[in-house]
């Protein structure tokens, strides 16, 4: 059975340390996890003593990533994007196509060149968004991750998008469909992989949070671009992209102590910020617009959450 490698919750000031039993389990630096094959962590905290605690917290936080012989997305690669759903507007699709247009060569994705494969070939800093097809909800408005992974092969099945071994393929779902699995429950989105026509492809779900679980998954008002389900979805994405390049199959680069890949060590942690005029905050401008998206973690000296390279 392959493994999801999944984006947990978390509310960015945290101020619910029993979110594990509120509905909502956040992700940040001060989280437990334990792999479960899902990506989220599965812990129960109550059962440890706060001695234990803290001394899984500070291993957790400090713990470097290692390459355990996977394979790694090396070659310049591609974005596809399906947008799930009848609900979506325009600028909203707008904001993530123009983030998927030029994340690649920008110093906030060359953090993944820091990252190689067995013969020591680093991640290019080249993404090209190749391509978009809509569904207006043929599964419905409540998706299991196999029906996930249906709407991917039958848009390549379809002839919609082509069949791309170095290409990750997004689910964008509109704000009126959740996933069942744990959308807003356990995590954001995910990225897995899966064999198909001969090829081994790579595909995650990205979540829209704007009238489900807006306090979980980052959707603010106001947003960098007035558009916060999008705007929240940008930072999800670009998380599955740096995990579904650096570890496309779960056997490349994470943390032996806790299953987390780069992503995950840096999960809604977003250094600095600016202010933009509409008083949103912002630490990413890419392609003229401004993002918050959370930042990734540098292979380097002294492992690192970084907001570019170098």
């Amino acid at each position: 059975m392959k493994a999801l490698r999944q984006l947990t919750l978390l509310a960015a000031a945290v101020a619910c340390a029993s979110a594990a039993h509120a509905g909502a389990i956040k992700e940040d630096q001060d989280s437990l996890f334990k792999p479960t094959g899902k990506g989220w962590g599965e812990l129960d905290i109550d059962t440890m003593s706060h001695k234990e605690r803290a001394a899984t917290l500070k291993a957790q936080r400090s713990s470097n990533l290692t390459y355990q012989g996977g394979p790694v997305m090396v070659n310049p690669n591609k974005v596809y994007m399906i947008w799930y759903g009848s609900a979506w507007d325009s600028a909203s699709q707008n904001v993530l196509t123009n983030l998927a247009s030029h994340i690649g060569g920008s110093p906030y994705f060359n953090i993944n060149t820091t990252y190689y494969n067995t013969a020591k070939t680093h991640v290019v800093n080249n993404v090209t968004y190749a391509g978009a097809t809509a569904d207006s909800g043929s599964l419905g408005t409540k998706l299991s991750d196999a029906n996930i992974e249906t709407i991917v092969t039958n848009a390549i099945a379809a002839g919609k998008l082509p069949l791309d071994a170095d290409a990750v393929y997004f689910v964008m779902t509109d704000k009126n469909t959740t996933a069942t699995s744990g959308f807003c429950t356990q995590y954001c989105g995910w990225h897995t992989n899966a064999s198909y026509g001969g090829k081994d492809i790579k595909y995650a779900f990205i979540g829209n949070p704007e009238t489900q679980c807006a306090s979980a998954c980052g959707a603010n008002t106001p947003s960098p671009n007035n558009t916060p389900g999008a705007d929240a979805m940008a930072s999800i994405f670009s998380h599955e992209l740096e995990e579904s390049v650096t570890d496309p199959d779960g056997n490349a680069w994470y943390s032996l102590s806790n299953g987390m890949e780069n992503g995950d060590k840096c999960a809604w942690n977003f250094g600095t910020t600016a202010t933009a005029s509409n008083g949103s905050k912002y630490n990413q401008t890419i392609g003229g617009m401004h993002y918050l998206i959370q930042q990734n973690w540098l292979l380097g000296t002294t492992q690192a959450c970084a907001q570019h390279y170098p």
